[in-house]
């Protein structure tokens, strides 16, 4: 078995699954904890060990957690098969870490947006980033579903309204969108700034990155919309609040859960085996109704309350991607002038 370190065991909360601990090398699969980790526990890796002659460690953390034991554990990886964001999933790819899918039989049924370049990761989870709002507030004041970008511009939200902040993805995905609307892009991000500033920043409460404080606001009808994501949304109008989503007609922004194999895995076969697995439509629903990712493939079917609030079917068409190879170089530089321009 592969060497635990005392920090790795501190730090991640590993859960060991699996029979026959003395016959095999464990797969390490490195993955989000709380109720990711709980659905996997409970349903996911069961019915994959009832196929498959295996045992599995579960090295818990959040995708930055992840990067970096990538990162430290470089030339000797621990790892064998991760789950980040798409952000952090695309530093891994360029930093050397994911191997190229072998089988890539398994992608046919992939959506396009989910595929990346030359296979070396995969989606296994759509989340859209879009309008979070609250529909007895937009009913009682007259207003219109929210329908494009530069409604964060509309002063009839002054107050009311909260983006957040760029070190949080939501954050991001709202400045390229908001430049792209004024004609710039990943690689000309000026306009984004320049619209944020000077005129969505006065309507902001706050740039609050916290789900729990997030869903305070709303709650307390302290604000009325905010761009977040429709797995977000779905879990607070699970509550019954009045809460709905919305994608705007430039696109909801595509936040990706995606998912490699670890370059020098020695359990690459098993580890695209897990893979598949994730892909599989009865994991796909399952995933959809406990962490409100919208199915990476075709062929998973969602209940009539799933699919009208996660990105699945036609939805998955409105979705777009950003460019992480152009936004992560240059994050560090667009934080501090978010922090001096934007949030001041």
């Amino acid at each position: 078995m592969k060497k635990m370190t005392s920090q790795t065991t501190a730090m991640a909360g590993l859960l060991f699954l699996g029979m026959n601990t003395a016959l095999a090398e464990p797969l390490y699969v490195g993955s989000y904890g709380g109720s990711t980790e709980q659905a996997m526990r409970d349903k996911i890796i069961p019915a994959f060990l009832e196929e498959h002659d295996a045992e599995i460690i579960y090295v818990a953390g959040n995708s930055t957690d992840t990067l970096a034991k990538l990162q430290a554990q470089r030339g000797d990886q621990e790892l064998d098969v991760v789950l980040m964001d798409d952000g952090p999933m695309y530093q891994a790819v360029n930093l050397g870490f994911c191997s190229p899918m072998q089988d890539t039989t398994m992608l046919d049924d992939v959506y396009d947006i989910a595929r990346f370049p030359d296979d070396k990761a995969v989606g296994v989870g759509l989340v859209a980033s879009g309008f979070a709002y609250n529909a007895d507030m937009f009913e009682r004041n007259g207003w219109e579903t929210p329908s494009s970008w530069k409604d964060l511009a509309d002063e009839k939200f002054a107050g009311k309204l909260v983006v957040p902040s760029i070190s949080n993805t939501y954050g991001v995905h709202a400045l390229v969108m908001a430049a792209r609307l004024n004609g710039g892009s990943e690689s000309d991000i000026d306009p984004g700034f320049e619209f944020m500033k000077e005129q969505v920043a006065p309507n902001i409460l706050s740039f609050e990155p916290s789900a729990g404080k997030m869903s305070e606001l709303f709650q307390n009808e302290e604000i009325a919309l905010s761009v977040w994501g429709s797995g977000r949304l779905r879990a607070l109008a699970s509550t019954g609040f009045p809460g709905a989503f919305a994608y705007p007609e430039e696109g909801a922004v595509a936040l990706m859960v995606a998912a490699c194999v670890i370059e020098g895995s020695e359990k690459r076969e098993l580890a695209e085996a897990f893979i598949e697995h994730l892909l599989a439509p009865e994991s796909q629903e399952l995933l959809a109704d406990t962490q409100g990712w919208g199915p990476a493939q075709r062929h998973a079917q969602l209940s009539d309350e799933l699919a009208s609030v996660l990105p699945y079917g036609e939805k998955v068409d409105q979705l777009v991607a950003v460019d992480w190879d152009v936004i992560n170089p240059n994050r560090l530089d667009w934080t501090n002038r978010w922090n001096r321009q934007v949030e001041r």
